[in-house]
């Protein structure tokens, strides 16, 4: 079974499987430059377009920061008849949320089934929180937030913390087979923009590693792939918005 990835933004994601559709932390809205394609998503965008011939749709927000969440995914309901949209409960606090049927809040360490999808919500070391989806063999992991934010300002005690908070929700997910994981590696923390992967990758052994978290500093993602990438755990590299990433699972 081939799914299809789409960088869309900084952690904003979409995954096609087959005529199910997920997306993840979507919140720039604007394509980042002309592309000569004919696919929304090869723009980094959603819209219309991206809904042709998928059935079922899945929105995740991990958390409420505006680099993660844009009402205009209240708008995409128009373009698919089944959208089920999953939110970190602290999003509604943040905003002016009707109550919807196809709206559902999740605090973390939660469970929720829709249909024959398996949610899972998990900690962050920021707001909100991270989501594992498991469906038809194929298992995805979003981080949010979920991140080691070894800030340099940072005191060498509250950067143990961090440390130990990043691990100790990771370490939740031990035993669990990841396909696809994306995972902050965010230059902002300079030297330290890896070790959130890093731990990742030794602790789970996903079969794909995608960056997330880096605004349009592209060029972190060939680092962290020269350093981390493997027989056991392909990392991808990123080039642009819109960058679609092809995986097969073994």
């Amino acid at each position: 079974m081939q799914t299809e990835i789409y960088h869309l933004f900084h952690s904003g994601t979409a995954v096609r499987v087959k005529d199910k559709l997920f997306i993840f932390d979507y919140f720039k809205d604007e394509p980042q430059q002309e592309k000569a394609v004919t696919s929304s998503l090869e723009k980094g965008v959603i819209r219309s377009d991206s809904f042709k011939n998928i059935k079922e749709t899945y929105v995740f927000v991990s958390h409420s920061h505006h680099d993660h969440y844009n009402q205009i995914i209240f708008d995409w309901g128009e373009y698919c008849d089944q959208i089920n949209y999953i939110l970190a409960a602290e999003v509604a606090e943040e905003s002016d949320l009707e109550s919807k049927d196809n709206l559902y809040l999740m605090e973390k360490d939660e469970e929720l089934k829709l249909d024959q999808i398996n949610i899972s919500s998990y900690g962050s070391t920021d707001k909100g929180v991270s989501f594992l989806v498991e469906l038809d063999n194929l298992t995805i992991f979003h981080a949010g937030d979920l991140n080691w934010w070894k800030w340099k300002k940072f005191s060498p005690k509250v950067q143990k913390r961090e440390e130990r908070e990043y691990k100790r929700e990771v370490d939740k997910l031990n035993g669990k087979q990841i396909d696809i994981a994306f995972v902050p590696v965010d230059p902002r923390l300079e030297e330290n923009f890896y070790l959130a992967g890093e731990y990742f990758i030794n602790q789970l052994k996903p079969a794909l590693f995608v960056p997330i978290h880096f605004a349009d500093n592209f060029d972190v993602t060939k680092f962290f792939r020269d350093r981390f990438n493997s027989n056991q755990t392909r990392v991808a590299e990123i080039t642009e918005s819109g960058e679609k990433i092809l995986y097969t699972r073994k």
